[in-house]
């Protein structure tokens, strides 16, 4: 994937703001403003991963957003950035029934945002979107060219143990990967609606037949 020299300063000042939070929480744990500014780096930072490293990174920002609602639980910028973090994990899950799991939290938590601060225009947006997105994962998932971005059919065949003469395609499909997780984490924090993930489904084209 390649990032323009904005991506590329964006990356490092959330890279930045994710070692000045480490080194504070170690200072005092109980902020929960620099929890909150933690799990926040990390939702963005979780856009310039692969999909399985940007996974963990959204689990990550999940546990320290879920740290913030302990010491606040009316925070509602955490309750919103918990849903973004749910409705980015279930684009990056092909399974339909798993998906859904992280929709219905994402949902939860964008309405509990909206309670908190009644009214608020991006909560009610990130409601609509949620809304709409578990019938947008099925129609990008189920065409098969997301299974390609995440590594091939069913048994997985086409990770690390693929062989070497199909080193120019693992290449594409990496950049897909990497493509991928950056239009979904972008789309989703951002919330800029659903023309931008038909967009991108489409860029993606047919699968390329498999490697012989």
């Amino acid at each position: 994937m390649e990032f323009s020299a904005a991506d590329f300063e964006r990356l490092l000042m959330f890279e930045h703001a994710r070692k000045a939070c480490e080194a504070q929480y170690a200072k005092d744990p109980l902020d929960s403003e620099n929890l909150l500014q933690w799990g926040g780096a990390l939702l963005e930072l979780a856009q310039f991963q692969s999909i399985p490293e940007a996974k963990l990174m959204l689990n990550d920002a999940v546990s320290k957003l879920e740290e913030v609602l302990t010491l606040n639980p009316g925070k509602h910028q955490a309750l919103w950035c918990l849903g973004n973090a749910y409705t980015a994990h279930a684009f990056l899950t092909p399974d339909t029934d798993e998906a859904k799991v992280h929709f219905d939290k994402a949902a939860d938590y964008f309405q509990r945002a909206e309670n908190e601060d009644p009214g608020n225009e991006m909560y009610l947006k990130s409601l609509e979107v949620t809304a709409r997105a578990p019938g947008l994962h099925m129609n990008i998932h189920g065409n098969g060219t997301m299974q390609q971005s995440l590594g091939g059919g069913g048994g997985g065949g086409g990770g690390p143990s693929a062989s070497s003469n199909a080193g120019g395609g693992k290449k594409k499909n990496k950049k897909k990967n990497n493509d991928f997780t950056y239009d979904v984490c972008g789309w989703i924090i951002l919330a800029f609606g659903i023309v931008a993930w038909v967009g991108m489904a489409k860029s993606l084209g047919p699968p390329p037949p498999p490697a012989r």
